[in-house]
Formats: structure tokens, sequence, C-alpha cells
């Protein structure tokens, strides 16, 4: 199992992120919210993945950067639950939707269940 979550892997495009945002589909699982959308012209199945805590939730730069760090690590660890079973490229954005400081184990359940809903849609 591979738990990379190397540059090839991460969503940079700002063509890619302003698409994402007009066309996505979004599900919730709080503290956490999954903005989703098919890649077009992608040579093989891959996700394309950001993570966002927005300045007006958590104020200072310090706890924003830490959440976006625990963020990517939950993903890191719990990719395997939807790129297994990909058969086409996609672009997801999660967004830190809470006031409130996180346990690394609250993101983390958060995220199963947003991988799961996300697993069951496709």
């Amino acid at each position: 199992m591979n738990e990379s979550f190397g540059r090839s892997q991460k969503l940079k495009s700002k063509k890619l992120i302003d698409q994402l945002f007009a066309e996505g589909k979004n599900i919730k699982s709080y503290p956490l919210k999954l903005v989703y959308i098919p890649i077009a012209n992608a040579e093989n199945a891959e996700l394309k993945t950001g993570v966002s805590v927005p300045k007006k939730l958590v104020k200072t730069a310090v706890q924003r950067n830490r959440i976006k760090r625990m963020m990517r690590e939950v993903f890191r660890k719990n990719k395997y639950l939807v790129s297994n079973d990909l058969s086409s490229s996609y672009a997801f954005m999660f967004i830190h939707i809470s006031r409130e400081e996180m346990t690394y184990e609250k993101l983390d359940r958060s995220m199963k269940k947003i991988l799961e809903s996300f697993r069951e849609k496709i």
C-alpha cells in the first residue's frame, strides 16, 4: 500500500481549483467538507488533493498551518479507501469548517466518513 503524498498528487492548478469551486459537488462530515470534481483529460486514474483552512474561522497562521498538516497526514493515511477503486481521476479539496481546535482522532474519523461517502457516490 502506497502511503505517499508526492508532488504529482497535490492540487496546484489555478484553473482546476477555479473549476472545482464553480462546478464541484460536496460532502460534509463535521469538521471537514470535501469538494470534488472529475478531471476530464487525465492520462491515469489519480487524485489531485488540496487542503484549506479559512482565515475567517481560524485566526492565527500557526493554528491554520497545524490543522493543514494534520489534514494532509490524515488523508495520506486513509487515501487507500478511495484510490484503489478509482476508474477516473478526481480533484479533491478538503476544507476545515470548524472554529475550534481539532484533535487528530476527530479529523481521522471525519476523513474516513467522507471518503466512505465519496466511494459510495462514485
